[in-house]
C-alpha cells in the first residue's frame, strides 16, 4: 500500500489528512509534539491498527526527526506532508522577537530538516512527493494589507526553500512543492473561515494525485491553479 509521513497530524488540517489517507488505505505515519495527549490521532490509530501509527515528532528539535527517520529507515514514503506549523505573533504592536524566532523555526527551518531527514525514504518510494503547507499569506505578489510579519516571512522563507530544494533533489526523481490550503476552519484558521478541514485536505489530495516531474517547485492553491509567489 502507498505510504504517507504527516507531520503536525494531530489536529486540524494534520488530522484530516491522517483520516482521508488512513480511509483511502494507505499506510499513515503521524507525527506530532506529544503523542500521549494526541486524543483524536490515537483515537484514529486505535481504529485502524493496520493503517495509522504515531510517532513522536516535532521539527524544532532534530533528535526526534533522527530518531524517526532511523525506526522507518526500511520504509520507502510515497508522500512527505510537511503540515506542523504555527501562527506566531501577529499583533499591531511591537515585535516579540522571541515569538518571531520560533515562528521561523517550526514554520521554515523544521520542514528543511524534515525533507532532509527523510529524503531516502521519499527517493526510495514510487510516488516520491514531498508537499509543504504554505499560505496565501506567504506570497509577496499577494500582500496587500500587511500584518502578521512573522507568519508571513515565514511561510515566504518556506516557499524558498522548498522551491530550491525542488531544484537540489529533482536528480533523484523527487516532486517537491508549496500547497496552500486556503482559509480552513481549525484552531489556527478560526471559526470564521470559509473551508471545513475536510473541503480542504480532498481539494489538496487531488492536487496531489496529479502532480507530475513539471510541477516540482511550483506554489499550488488548494483549488489546483498556480499561486503568485
Amino acid at each position: 500500500m502507498p505510504s504517507v509521513l504527516i507531520t503536525g497530524a494531530n489536529r486540524g488540517i494534520g488530522l484530516e489528512f491522517a483520516r482521508q489517507y488512513a480511509a483511502d488505505g494507505w499506510r499513515v505515519f503521524a507525527g506530532c509534539r506529544a503523542p500521549s495527549k494526541a486524543t483524536a490521532l490515537n483515537q484514529l490509530a486505535a481504529a485502524n491498527p493496520d493503517a495509522v501509527s504515531v510517532h513522536a515528532l516535532d521539527v524544532t528539535a532534530p533528535d526526534t526527526i533522527a530518531t524517526l527517520a532511523d525506526a522507518l529507515k526500511n520504509e520507502a514514503i510515497d508522500v512527505l506532508i510537511n503540515n506542523a506549523g504555527v501562527a506566531g505573533d501577529g499583533g499591531a504592536g511591537p515585535m516579540d522577537f522571541d515569538s518571531f524566532t520560533q515562528t521561523l523555526a517550526v514554520n521554515t527551518v523544521g520542514p528543511v530538516r524534515v525533507a532532509e531527514a527523510f529524503v531516502d525514504h521519499v527517493a526510495a518510494s514510487e510516488i516520491k512527493t514531498m508537499v509543504s503547507i504554505t499560505s496565501g499569506m506567504g506570497s509577496i505578489g499577494d500582500n496587500g494589507s500587511g500584518g502578521y510579519l512573522a507568519y508571513r516571512t515565514s511561510k515566504a522563507a518556506l516557499n524558498m526553500a522548498m522551491r530550491t530544494l525542488a531544484h537540489d533533489f529533482s536528480r533523484r526523481g523527487i516532486i517537491a512543492i508549496v500547497l496552500n490550503p486556503g482559509w480552513v476552519k481549525t484552531d489556527m484558521g478560526g471559526a470564521g473561515a470559509t473551508r471545513t478541514p475536510e473541503q480542504s485536505i480532498s481539494a489538496m489530495r487531488t492536487v496531489i494525485a496529479g502532480l507530475g516531474p513539471e510541477d516540482s517547485g511550483k506554489f499550488f492553491n488548494h483549488t489546483g491553479d498556480e499561486f503568485p509567489w
